[in-house]
C-alpha cells in the first residue's frame, strides 16, 4: 500500500462497476490508477517498450488500444536487428572522431544520415553494422548535398516515393508553393529550414523543392 511506498495502483476487474470503486478508492489514498482498457479512469498509461538498450522505441496509443501497441511494437522487434543499441554505442564513442572528419554540425549529419540510410555504409536495418563505424570514419563519404525538386501528385503523404520521403527527411531547406498541404511540410526535419516559392532561400546543403503536378 502507500504507506509501504506504493505510487502507482494497476487494475483489472472484468466488472466495471468494481474497477471503477476501486481506481476511486486508491486514487483518494494518494496513488496514481492504471484501470485496464478503461482509458477515463487512467492517471496514466504504459507504453510497449522496445528495448536496444541505450535505444528504447516507446509505442502508445494513450489508452485507445494497447493491443494495438503491441502488435506494433512486435513487428518492429521483427525489424529492428539486436545490434541496433551496439551501433548506438559505437556512434557515441566515435563523435570525437567525427568532429575532426566533418567540422561542421550540418556536414556531421549529411554524412550520418547518409551512411544511416537504407544501403548506407552503416544501414541500421543491415546486422553488423557497429562493426563498420572504424572504417566509415577513415573512409565515409560526404554527405549528399545540392538542390532537388520533388513533384507532387497529391496532397497524401502516402504517396510520396521513398526517395522523396528520404529527401524531405534530410532537406536542410524546403521550398514550397503556397497551399503546400502541411501533412507534407511535416515530413520535413523539424529543424528544416522551410521557405515560400520566391523567397530568398538559405545557401548551402540540401535544398527541396515541392511542386504540384
Amino acid at each position: 500500500g502507500i504507506d509501504d511506498g506504493a505510487r502507482l495502483a494497476f487494475i483489472a476487474h472484468d466488472n466495471p462497476d468494481m474497477a471503477q470503486g476501486d481506481a476511486i478508492r486508491l486514487r483518494c489514498a494518494g496513488l496514481l490508477v492504471n484501470v485496464v482498457d478503461r482509458p477515463e479512469l487512467c492517471d496514466f498509461t504504459t507504453p510497449s517498450i522496445l528495448d536496444r538498450d541505450p535505444v528504447l522505441i516507446a509505442v502508445g496509443t494513450g489508452g485507445a488500444s494497447a493491443g494495438l501497441a503491441k502488435i506494433l511494437r512486435l513487428r518492429l522487434e521483427r525489424l529492428l536487428p539486436q545490434g541496433l543499441g551496439a551501433l548506438a554505442r559505437a556512434l557515441e564513442e566515435a563523435r570525437e572522431g567525427m568532429r575532426a572528419r566533418w567540422a561542421s554540425v550540418a556536414d556531421r549529419r549529411r554524412a550520418l544520415d547518409a551512411a544511416l540510410d537504407e544501403c548506407g555504409e552503416l544501414d541500421l536495418f543491415r546486422a553488423g553494422s557497429e562493426a563498420k563505424v572504424g572504417a566509415w570514419l577513415v573512409s565515409g563519404a560526404e554527405g549528399q548535398s545540392g538542390r532537388f525538386e520533388i513533384v507532387l501528385t497529391s496532397n497524401d503523404p502516402e504517396d510520396l516515393t521513398l526517395r522523396a520521403a528520404r529527401l524531405l527527411g534530410q532537406a536542410d531547406v524546403v521550398v514550397h508553393e503556397a497551399g503546400a498541404a502541411p501533412e507534407i511540410l511535416a515530413r520535413a526535419r523539424a529543424d528544416a529550414v522551410r521557405v515560400p516559392a520566391g523567397s530568398v532561400e538559405p545557401a548551402g546543403g540540401i535544398v527541396v523543392v515541392l511542386r504540384s503536378a
